[in-house]
């Protein structure tokens, strides 16, 4: 059994909502044990994406102005989208698009550890499919950084286990919202 398999992820937590009209931001927080610098790199260099993020990048993000190709893991068709860095003030924020959508990354040092906050709009719809899909990465991502890697689970391999369908539904009743059953067939086949 691979560490992956073994992985369960935690209640739904440390995510909330805002709208305007029709805009929609999911907040996202996490407590990670590792520097700011250290989740920096994470966050910003191609090879740390490829072990967590559900998208491939063809450069650093680590610095305004750079142009960069963002691939998105595991969709039926590539889905490439150019990205320019908007803001890249190490090791503190991040901002940059994906696929048109705003993406904000904060990190508040927080004892020996970060705080990282991630604001991202995404269609109301799919918000607490979001919140299920970052909460898997984020505990990805600081099994990466503690140096455990269990390896990435995105797109519609994550929605295919039985842990996200969990959190899909938390999320979905602490925002308030239906939950979502997209793909219908994942249920079935986990």
């Amino acid at each position: 059994m691979t560490n992956l398999e073994q992985y369960t992820p935690g209640p739904a937590s440390g995510a909330q909502i805002r709208k305007d009209g029709e805009k929609w931001t999911l907040i996202l927080v996490r407590e990670l044990r590792h520097s700011p610098e250290k989740v920096w790199q994470a966050l910003t260099q191609p090879a740390h994406l490829r072990e967590w993020a559900p998208f491939d990048a063809d450069a650093s993000l680590g610095t305004v102005g750079t142009t960069v190709k963002l691939t998105t893991v595991g969709a039926p068709t590539p889905r490439v989208s150019e990205t320019t860095v908007t803001r890249a003030d190490a090791p503190e924020v991040l901002e940059y698009k994906w696929g048109g959508f705003d993406m904000r990354w904060q990190l508040e040092p927080l004892g020996s550890g970060t705080r990282l906050t991630l604001w991202t709009n995404i269609g109301h719809r799919f918000i607490s499919m979001g919140a299920a899909g970052w909460h898997i990465c984020f505990d990805i991502l600081d099994r990466l950084l503690s140096g455990t890697p269990i390896g990435r689970m995105v797109g519609p391999d994550a929605m295919k286990f039985g842990g996200w369908q969990r959190l899909n539904a938390e999320y979905a009743k602490q925002f308030g919202i239906e939950s979502p059953n997209w793909p219908p067939q994942a249920a079935q086949e986990s």
